[in-house]
């Protein structure tokens, strides 16, 4: 049991200091900086290297949306959920700390936005909490059915993780400009607590759009798309792995 929770804090920890730290500190070079495409791509290999390492024990999931709609699903226990949402956070708060202690040794350093989410005046392109929501939870939604298709029975042994990771890449590469993309919770509030901004006074946002998108993406899943392999009803002694390979219960 501690081990699943210390795998999702450590690869939660690796997603937020990996994605959000390429962000504050490679891309804040104009003439070397790694820009929105460096940032997205340091996004999904985060995903895609965490999953390969620690996917067996925990089932990668590093994201409540995630955790959620895996659950919804029936890929996850639902006894796991909130211990797997605070493992999730506090790995992402671990990384903010890691993170800002790093970048607040340069010289004349600000915070700023520091990586976080927002809308309206705090969307990198000025765009409206509409906007913002309509992404997040249509990006994912998506983004649930990738992992849900990619970790089925019926799709390639040992090549979900690259589909995730490429999948988020995908999404950053979309929905930077609109919200800084989230589509992670855990994600959104670690880097929110050190932001020099109202990032904190946005954050509900950046937990309901991806909690409902997870909702969403795994109904339209269950009900238009699933093959069948996922069991109907989860013993409160089963844990389901969905990581790497393939789907399997572990008693």
């Amino acid at each position: 049991m501690i081990r699943k929770f210390a795998a999702e804090f450590v690869g939660t920890f690796w997603l937020v200091f990996g994605g959000c730290g390429s962000a504050v500190l490679a891309a804040g070079f104009p003439e070397l900086g790694i820009g929105f495409t460096g940032v997205s791509l340091a996004f999904g290999l985060t995903v895609l290297t965490m999953a390969y390492a620690v996917g067996g024990i925990s089932g990668g999931h590093f994201n409540p949306a995630v955790s959620l709609g895996l659950a919804l699903a029936n890929r996850f226990s639902w006894k796991e959920l909130i211990p797997y949402w605070i493992a999730q956070v506090v790995g992402a708060v671990a990384a903010a700390v890691v993170l800002y202690a790093t970048a607040s040794g340069k010289t004349g350093w600000s915070a700023g936005g520091f990586a976080s989410n927002g809308f309206g005046d705090l969307s990198p392109g000025g765009y409206s909490m509409q906007a913002a929501l309509l992404i997040e939870i249509v990006l994912t939604a998506g983004f649930l059915i990738v992992i849900l298709g990619a970790t089925s029975k019926a799709a390639p042994s040992g090549f979900a993780p690259i589909a995730i990771g490429l999948a988020l890449t995908l999404i950053h590469l979309i929905s930077i400009p609109v919200t800084n993309t989230s589509v992670n919770p855990a994600r959104s509030t670690g880097v929110a607590i050190f932001a020099d901004t109202a990032a904190l006074g946005q954050l509900w946002l950046f937990w309901v759009a991806p909690l409902v998108g997870a909702a969403i993406g795994a109904l339209i899943w269950r009900v238009m798309l699933s093959p069948g392999e996922a069991p109907e009803n989860i013993g409160n002694d089963q844990f389901v792995d969905v990581s790497v390979t393939h789907l399997e219960i572990r008693n």
